[in-house]
């Protein structure tokens, strides 16, 4: 059976727990539990769970109310009978949702029967709870989106920073850890280096390359989960990027992210000490805070998924995109097209920029891709895939195919290749042109073919006496109205 079918089979059994009250949100919680004891039997690390609480005591158990008693005893007091930290930490405060035996057995049977083994790829479990993940983000009910970065986006943003072996990267914000996931099959698709590093060089793969802070329990949680499954011990904090613990991640080679979007509750500021221009918006702060995580090396890089409101906002927003463009090359922003992210309406972009190993007279020139004017609307009809950034790829790759830019892209920024493309959504704007435009990088956008076609909109003159005349029609149509009621 494959990840997807199995994944979809998951899913349907949340149907089960209808008549609990069961959200699909609480349901992927309820399953990350459950699921993990499964995993653990399949994965061959059932050693690491208290042998009162493995799988088989409770498929064996006939006795639905028992195996509900032992469930939730399970879960009150595994993380203080473990060795695993992950376990520990995925297992905290945790608390079940279900209130009927035998919805729980319900769930138990079906998992068990499913057969696992037929494919017998590593990153399989991996896969199948990545699909659970975007279910759930994809259920408006949920809530759950906010948590998700589409996976064809998340897959580009990882290949065009092209992360090393023995790198350091973070997401400050990270979700269910879908960045960081990729990156690390980034490098297991490009070295597969399990089979050529040293067992220590694996063990910092595994352990210290990539990490993350989130601040949301259940995100978090599910954060733990995901990287377990991709065979990853890494140190995902719970946390707030945007208070003092913050302070403490430095010296990154990278960051990938996509930070929440909106304010802090009551326009509240964040408790950092470091940050030079404190903001109630909170992508600001980010946007600080990554910059200034990064290695001063030259190196250190970083893409970060922004709203639009980043790009021109006054005040310190304008005071920070000058700092970032001084301290660091913002050599690309990609406007991206509307409609990709759970949250309708909300328009994105990515800024891709490296940390100079100076402090000012950074960002020479930025290219910009227009992703988002004249695109086709995605959705079901027109899934958003990575075949949708083949020309973006080229653009700032200098040429290179979305096919090999794994196998030869090693993330340099060539200026007099970038030159060469010809795509009227790339253009080149000045750092000169920028800040005479007060520093705002709401640019890029090529003109709307809906909008720019005068022959379609009419003489503006004929256009201004038609609205009249419907308006006159309108106020008449009224004053017979109220006639009539008095």
């Amino acid at each position: 059976m494959s990840a997807q079918e199995i994944a979809n089979k998951l899913w349907n059994l949340c149907n089960v727990l209808r008549d609990d009250g069961v959200t699909y949100h609480q349901y992927l919680n309820e399953l990350t539990f459950i699921l993990f004891l499964k995993l653990s039997e399949v994965k061959g690390f059932s050693d690491q769970i208290p042998e009162e609480y493995r799988w088989s005591k409770f498929v064996e158990e006939t006795d639905n109310v028992e195996a509900f008693r032992l469930y939730r005893d399970f879960l009150a007091n595994v993380s203080s009978k473990t060795e695993s930290p992950s376990i520990k930490d995925i297992y905290t405060n945790a608390s079940t949702t279900l209130t009927k035996p035998v919805n729980f057995n319900t769930l138990v049977q079906a998992i068990d029967k499913l057969d696992w083994y037929e494919e017998s790829d590593r990153d399989v479990m991996g896969d199948i709870y990545e699909s659970l993940l975007e279910k759930n983000a994809g259920e408006k009910k949920s809530g759950a989106g906010q948590y998700f970065t589409p996976r064809p986006l998340i897959n580009v943003m990882v290949k065009l920073m092209a992360p090393k072996l023995g790198e350091r990267w973070n997401d400050p914000a990270c979700g269910t850890f879908g960045f960081m996931i990729s990156a690390d099959h980034y490098l297991k698709e490009k070295y597969d280096y399990r089979y050529v590093l040293s067992s220590e060089k694996i063990k910092f793969q595994e352990e210290e390359a990539f990490s993350g802070v989130e601040l949301v329990a259940d995100a978090h949680r599910l954060a733990l989960m995901n990287a377990r499954l991709h065979q990853m011990e890494s140190n995902i904090l719970l946390g707030d990027t945007l208070t003092s613990l913050g302070e403490t991640l430095k010296g990154f080679n990278g960051v990938l992210a996509n930070p929440p979007f909106g304010t802090k509750k009551g326009g509240e500021k964040p408790t950092r000490t470091d940050l030079k221009y404190i903001s109630s918006n909170k992508q600001l702060n980010f946007l600080q805070h990554i910059y200034r995580s990064l290695i001063t090396d030259g190196t250190g890089r970083a893409a970060v998924v922004l709203p639009d409101n980043v790009l021109f906002e006054d005040g310190d927003g304008q005071r920070i995109r000058k700092d970032l463009m001084e301290k660091c090359n913002l050599h690309t922003i990609l406007r991206l097209p509307t409609g990709i992210f759970y949250a309708a309406g909300v328009k994105t972009n990515v800024l891709f920029f490296t940390r100079g190993k100076k402090e000012e007279r950074n960002t020479k020139n930025v290219w910009f891709y227009d992703m988002r004017t004249n695109m086709p609307n995605f959705g079901k009809r027109t899934p958003f895939t990575e075949k949708a950034f083949e020309d973006f790829i080229k653009a700032y790759t200098g040429g290179l195919t979305a096919e090999n830019v794994v196998k030869e892209y090693e993330g340099a920024i060539d200026e007099e290749k970038r030159n060469q493309v010809k795509d009227e959504r790339w253009q080149c704007i000045s750092r000169e042109e920028i800040a005479k435009k007060n520093d705002s990088l709401d640019l890029g956008l090529i003109a709307d073919e809906s909008l720019t076609k005068s022959s379609d909109i009419g003489d503006p003159l004929d256009i201004a006496n038609d609205a009249l005349k419907e308006l006159l029609l309108i106020q008449t149509e009224l004053e017979n109205l109220i006639k009539e009621l008095k």
